[in-house]
Formats: structure tokens, C-alpha cells, sequence
């Protein structure tokens, strides 16, 4: 008979761990105690990517199973989501969860829509795995601190492969052109796989812009990559222009947007995570072999490779001129936002062209 529930020492805490050989990754046996000790194997780790930080959790409290279904926005709209409203397996958890100790701390946060909520904010490794007992695969943190919650001190470059190109082909631009663009720019990028397919690259900034501005200088970015490989990268916001290529997603610099952070764990049957990796392995790089079973050898043996991140933080200032270039000499202006936002000041009509386009004719 499994046990109810076990408690687990996690530095001064006990956290209790409720069914604790509740199959959470079947196809593999993977278990919710297993997921808990995950995180505590890469306990300094994954505080270091979310200390402080207002945090999204991911939850997926029966597991990941065949046919489970993550809640979508509109799910949210029509009051369906979250776990027992009979809709969705897994949901966003953007509110602290009733019933979190008086130890879990949190940050307020303001959304585009101008509710605000408060938000868990990781403050020890306990809170971690206090969050993993209640189905949190994936962590989602703000790119900001508690302690100015408009000023982001994160700039989140992401790349996204396109249909008919993978992990590799986001490997190739990240190792050419955007290390070149790093490089020229005096930035130091600090990479990782996302999970799933795609690849990320965080630089450290100075807290003196808004989301707003961040975002303008993640869209610089992608532009100059862009016109350095054509053919491979693009920046387009509309699916159906953006063709075999990578995408750089500008827009998860936006306010409320977020990334998993390292060493999270994604929702996909072999329990992949998303792992720090140094640039002179990244071209051999298979994200698949990282996962909860792997991380926590790998992690033993070379530490977080993100420890150093916070040791220099960067001026946005040459990319916010790239930007200002961009308008002045290229005509281009801001790029549209997510179908959540209001509207923007200075973003394009906010309608995918072939839409557009009819509506014209």
C-alpha cells in the first residue's frame, strides 16, 4: 500500500509530500517523490534562476498522461480551468495557492489588463519543493526581483525553431550570428535548452528599463540577426510569414511573459528538463538526454553553469540605439503584441496580413 505521505528535511523546513509513489511520468515510472528529489538534487540551481522572482507554476497534480490537457487562455476566459473544473489536467497557478505556508513568500505583480496578483516568490529550496508536491513541473519566473517588480533585470532571447526546423538549426544561429551580435554588443549570454525544442540565451541588465523598453531591445536583437542570416531567422509575428526558419520571440520580454527557467522540468512523457549547458558543448548538445534522471548526475559533477550570471549586469543602451537605427534608417517600427494586450502605443494594427489583406479587397 502506498504511503499517504512522507515529510522530507529541505535546510530548517519538513515538507510533506502527499502520495508520494503517484506515478507522474508513467510511460517512464517516474514518480511524484522522484520530481520532489529532482528538485532538491538541483536545489541551488533552480533558486538561483528563481529567487525572488515572482513565479507562474505549472501545474500538472495527476501527472503527465496520455491525452492530458494544459488549460489554455480561453479556458480561463470561460472559468475552466485549474484542477477539478472538468476541463483541464494542468494549469498556470499565477495566484498564491490557498493554504501555502507562512514561509512561502510573495511579490505583487500587475498584469497588462491592470489586475495584479501576488505571486509565489522563491526564497529557499523548500519553497521549491513545497511547490513540486503540488504538481509543479515547470517554474515560469518574471525576469524581475521582488524588490522592483517594473524593471525587468533580465533580457530572455529565445529561439524558436519553425516547422520544418529543429533544435539544431537554433543551435546554428545561436553559435553564429547572435554570438557574433553578443560579442560586438560586450554582453555575456548565458545558455540553455529550453526543454523542448528550442534554445534560450539570458544577459544580465541593469534594472533601468521598463518591459516596454526591454522588449524593444529583444526586437533589435532579432532584427540584426535577422538581416545576418535571412534565409534562417526571422522575427515575424504572424505564423503563417515566418516559413522554415527560426523565430526569434521578441515578445517573451513582454510584461507577464514568461520562460521556464533552468532546470525545470517540461510536461513530455520522458520528464525532459531545461538544462544550463556551457557554449563549447552546445554545438553536440541533445536536449533529450536531459532529464530528471540525468540532471541531478551532471548537475553533481559541474555545478549550475549559471552560478556567475549575477556577477556583471549590462547597458541595454546599444541595443535601444540599434532600435532607434531600425525606425530611422529601415522604416521599422514596433512589431505587434500578443492577442491578450491592450493596445500598444506605437504597434502596428494588430491583424495577421492575410486576413489584412482580405479585409482590403
Amino acid at each position: 500500500m502506498a504511503s499517504p505521505f512522507i515529510e522530507i528535511p529541505v535546510g530548517d523546513r519538513l515538507v510533506k509530500v502527499s502520495n508520494p509513489d503517484k506515478p507522474y511520468f508513467p510511460e517512464h515510472g517516474y514518480t511524484k517523490r522522484q520530481l520532489v528529489e529532482y528538485y532538491l538534487a538541483v536545489g541551488e540551481g533552480i533558486l538561483r534562476a528563481t529567487r525572488n522572482r515572482p513565479t507562474t507554476l505549472e501545474r500538472w497534480p495527476g501527472g503527465v498522461f496520455e491525452g492530458a490537457k494544459l488549460a489554455t487562455r480561453m479556458d480561463y476566459a470561460r472559468g475552466q480551468a485549474g484542477h477539478g473544473a472538468g476541463k483541464a489536467d494542468a494549469f498556470y497557478q499565477k495566484r498564491v495557492p490557498k493554504g501555502a505556508p507562512d514561509w512561502v513568500q510573495t511579490a505583487r505583480i500587475e498584469f497588462p489588463s491592470g489586475r495584479s496578483a501576488d505571486e509565489v516568490c522563491p526564497t529557499e529550496v523548500a519553497v521549491i519543493a513545497w511547490a513540486a508536491n503540488l504538481g509543479t513541473l515547470t517554474f515560469h519566473p518574471w525576469p524581475v526581483r521582488s524588490d522592483d517588480v517594473d524593471h525587468p533585470d533580465e533580457l530572455r532571447i529565445d529561439f524558436d525553431p519553425q516547422p520544418g526546423t529543429d533544435f539544431k538549426d537554433a543551435v546554428r544561429v545561436a553559435l553564429g550570428p547572435a554570438t557574433d551580435l553578443l560579442n560586438e554588443l560586450g554582453y555575456t549570454g548565458y545558455v540553455k535548452t529550453s526543454g523542448k525544442g528550442g534554445l534560450h540565451i539570458y544577459v544580465r541588465i541593469e534594472t533601468r528599463w521598463t518591459f516596454t523598453e526591454v522588449r524593444r531591445a529583444a526586437l533589435a536583437f532579432g532584427r540584426e540577426v535577422e538581416r545576418r542570416v535571412p534565409a534562417e531567422v526571422t522575427t515575424k509575428w504572424w505564423k503563417e510569414e515566418r516559413g522554415e526558419q527560426v523565430f526569434i520571440d521578441f515578445n517573451q520580454n513582454a510584461r507577464d511573459r514568461t520562460i521556464a527557467s533552468a532546470y525545470s522540468v517540461r510536461p513530455l512523457p520522458h520528464a525532459p528538463v531545461s538544462a544550463p549547458v556551457t557554449w563549447d558543448e552546445l554545438a553536440d548538445v541533445e536536449p533529450e538526454d536531459f532529464t530528471i534522471a540525468t540532471m541531478p548526475e551532471r548537475f553533481a559533477k559541474l555545478g549550475d553553469l549559471h552560478a556567475t550570471i549575477d556577477d556583471q549586469a549590462f547597458s541595454l543602451d546599444p541595443l535601444l540605439e540599434m532600435a532607434d537605427r531600425d525606425e530611422q534608417d529601415h522604416g521599422l517600427g514596433d512589431a505587434p503584441y500578443p492577442p491578450n494586450y491592450p493596445k500598444m502605443a506605437g504597434e502596428p494594427k494588430r491583424v495577421q496580413p492575410s486576413k489584412a489583406r482580405h479585409d482590403d479587397d
